[in-house]
């Protein structure tokens, strides 16, 4: 393998949960940290809502932990919701010390320093917020001390298309790819996935360039466990806009007072949820469908012109510079919007210092399944579950490991390149699929078809990896088609409707407690190219 390297930690991803960590741990151990070139890349820098933490006096932990609790259905493992709660305030308080521009509330009468809205599925404000571009800022933050740290090396020329093993059947690394498509070994003491989740499995998503998983697929062929795959979180409110690229409008839009109708200008959500607008998103975003399906409508309304135009512009300036541009003046119209997908609840199964069942093997942010979201995130929760596991994973960390010894992997055999089309050709049929018959509502005839469609994927796949050159495409093609395969058995093994998967065949909900979905790759599937 040409250019191996050898590394003390690799982290692969460079959102909140990477970056967070990096900056952590550099102090104590050498780091280096594989990102895209393009900051564009990663679903943090898109988080505009902000960060849910108990910050007001007038909140309180045992209210976050409920209305979590709440959101979950059921499914939450509460220690993990307490243990991230708790650790809410010293997280925001790390973030204040590295510069992060939090909104000031410049009230006489402000409880607290900062501005906190409210969201939904939340009893009180406790929503800190970067006007809303929270999550740029936070990357920006981040990124720009991680640059100046002198312990963490930070390459972007290398896309990670898998991990290595050693002969314990440790993580001893990660194979990669450079720029030219030549192959590149890291090898590492300790390998941390924060490359986020598989909301990209689906054709409409509130992310320009999301991720399919990846990293969780990576971690199954080393033999982690995967969790809760079947709850994919569909954001009820993405601009509607066919011929533009996705743009999510936050659910601080509706947490300040914005309103649901139809195109008719029927508001709806008080018939579905004493909570309106500011029920989860689960409800929000079924019930936004059931309109849709019902009128034959491709979107519906969001109205947030009856508030002042001047309180709408300092709100939420980046939503309005951005629906502006896009012919959508918020402040006199409503927002068209539909559902898209947004967050994966389910991803590698960790324990509360972020280690997966894998030697070696870490995981955090969204490719993690830590217990905190249950069968539904909660809003806000996100990204402080970034930097709760991020700041305890860094402790986990500290104390290094011996060095590892991947088994040795011979350069592949010379073949040649796909052209790209039919890689995205591929990817399309994969979405299609996803999206008809494992989206917001699903019944078992779908999912059955659904299985069937994506183990057809799954062998067209290996056929072209054994036929032509790898490259990252290939590469998250093969990890996508097996990964939609395992959230489809996930979605069939779990017989009731509970949170974000919903069985038009089993809407009864099942007896509490209820008990996680747990996958593993299936042999057959293992990486035979």
């Amino acid at each position: 393998m040409r250019d191996s390297h050898s590394q003390d930690v690799l982290i692969l991803g460079g959102g909140a949960a990477g970056l967070a960590l990096a900056l952590e741990l550099a102090d104590r151990r050498p780091v280096t940290l594989l990102r895209p070139a393009s900051d564009d890349h990663g679903a943090s820098r898109w988080a505009q809502g902000g960060i849910a933490a108990v910050l007001s006096p007038q909140d309180n932990v045992a209210d976050h932990v409920q209305d979590t609790l709440i959101a979950g259905d059921g499914l939450c493992d509460e220690t993990a919701v307490r243990f991230t709660v708790e650790q809410g305030r010293s997280a925001i308080e790390w973030l204040l010390s590295l510069g992060v521009p939090f909104t000031p509330d410049a009230r006489e009468d402000a409880v607290y320093p900062y501005h906190l809205t409210r969201e939904g599925g939340h009893g009180a404000r406790r929503i800190i917020h970067a006007a809303d571009a929270t999550g740029q800022a936070l990357i920006d933050t981040l990124l720009a001390h991680a640059r100046r740290h002198p312990a963490i090396t930070l390459r972007d020329d290398l896309s990670a298309i898998g991990l290595l093993r050693d002969a314990s059947g440790a993580c001893a690394g990660a194979r990669c790819l450079d720029g030219q498509g030549i192959p590149c070994d890291i090898t590492a003491a300790e390998t941390v996935l924060a490359t986020g989740g598989a909301s990209g499995l689906w054709r409409h998503t509130t992310s320009p360039l999301p991720a399919c998983g990846e990293g969780m697929l990576m971690a199954a062929e080393l033999g982690a466990e995967l969790m809760n795959l079947e709850f994919q979180q569909f954001h009820p409110t993405c601009l509607y806009d066919p011929t533009g690229t996705p743009f999510l409008i936050s659910e601080a839009v509706r947490g300040e007072g914005g309103i649901l109708t139809t195109l008719d200008g029927t508001r709806f959500m008080p018939d579905i949820d004493p909570r309106a607008e500011l029920a989860p998103r689960d409800i929000v975003a079924r019930a936004i469908d059931a309109e849709m399906q019902a009128s034959g409508a491709s979107h519906v309304l969001l109205d947030i012109s009856h508030l002042p135009a001047d309180t709408v512009q300092a709100h939420f300036p980046t939503i309005h510079a951005h629906c502006l541009r896009r012919g959508i003046d918020i402040t006199r119209e409503p927002i068209p919007v539909v559902p898209a997908a947004h967050y994966s609840c389910g991803g590698v199964a960790t324990d509360f210092n972020g280690r997966t069942s894998v030697a070696g093997l870490f995981a955090i942010g969204e490719v993690a399944c830590t217990g905190l979201h249950g069968a539904n995130r909660m809003a806000s929760n996100s990204l402080l579950e970034c930097l709760v596991f991020a700041r305890a994973a860094a402790e986990a960390l500290r104390q290094p490991s011996p060095p590892r010894h991947p088994l040795p992997s011979p350069l592949p055999e010379a073949r040649p390149s796909i052209a790209s089309a039919s890689v995205e050709a591929m990817m399309r049929r994969l979405r299609d699929v996803m999206t008809r018959r494992v989206g917001i509502v699903r019944d078992d005839a779908d999912l059955m078809r659904a299985a069937q469609d994506i183990a057809t994927l799954i062998e067209e796949s290996q056929t072209l990896r054994q036929a032509h050159a790898p490259d990252r495409g290939l590469a998250n093609l093969w990890h996508a088609v097996r990964l939609a395969g395992m959230t489809v058995k996930a979605a069939q093994a779990r017989q009731e409707s509970r949170g974000l998967h919903f069985n038009r065949d089993h809407l009864y909900h099942g007896p509490d407690p209820a008990q996680p979905s747990r996958v593993n790759l299936p042999p057959h599937w293992l990486d035979q190219a």
